[in-house]
């Protein structure tokens, strides 16, 4: 059950498997179905997820009832609703399970207990923070000045994942196109 979340650690920071075991003892595990919600817009966030199996999807629903994706976590990555879970207010996006997922819980105090105490789950900490802000930069300045068949491109080179594992309509969200425009793009390219 945990043997990702050890090689996850292991593979980015110096840790014995005393320190490991102590980590381990926060997290709970949690099986879920297709389409499971783990939060919903105006919940605050408590908890942070390692993904073992499935994807965890992060996404708003505009007034039309629109949906935009803002982010896909697969796995072997933690996920959550970030701004939530550090602010304790209430959530502008739904997280959702995909596909059928596996996943490791700990809860927000406890999370932040291990960040306060241990100081290589600090470090992991501090990766997952810099990596959500490389994330989002990239997003918005790539996707700003890309063309629609761009953005397609970007998906088959950068992030086949998305369009092997996730429908249409979720990846066309993504990339903020219709799901007719990606499939069009997709056959000519």
């Amino acid at each position: 059950m945990y043997r990702q979340l050890e090689k996850y650690f292991k593979s980015r920071t110096e840790i014995d498997d005393k320190t490991l075991s102590y980590i381990f003892s926060y997290f709970k595990f949690k099986k879920t179905k297709r389409n499971e919600f783990l939060l919903e817009e105006g919940e605050i966030c408590k908890h942070f997820y390692f993904v073992n199996k499935g994807c965890i999807r992060l996404f708003s629903v505009n007034k039309e009832g629109e949906e935009a994706t803002r982010y896909f976590h697969f796995e072997d990555a933690f996920g959550t609703a970030l701004s939530s879970l550090i602010n304790q207010k209430p959530s502008f996006e739904f997280m959702q399970t995909i596909e059928p997922s596996e996943l490791l819980v700990i809860n927000r105090d406890d999370y932040f207990h291990l960040v306060k105490t241990v100081p290589q789950f600090c470090f992991i900490y501090r990766q997952i923070l810099e990596l959500a802000y490389i994330k989002s930069q990239e997003r918005i300045y790539c996707f700003q000045g890309l063309e629609a068949i761009e953005k397609v491109r970007w998906v088959l080179t950068d992030q086949t994942k998305l369009l092997t594992r996730l429908s249409n309509k979720m990846v066309a969200s993504y990339l903020g196109l219709t799901p007719q425009t990606l499939s069009r793009l997709k056959s000519k390219i």
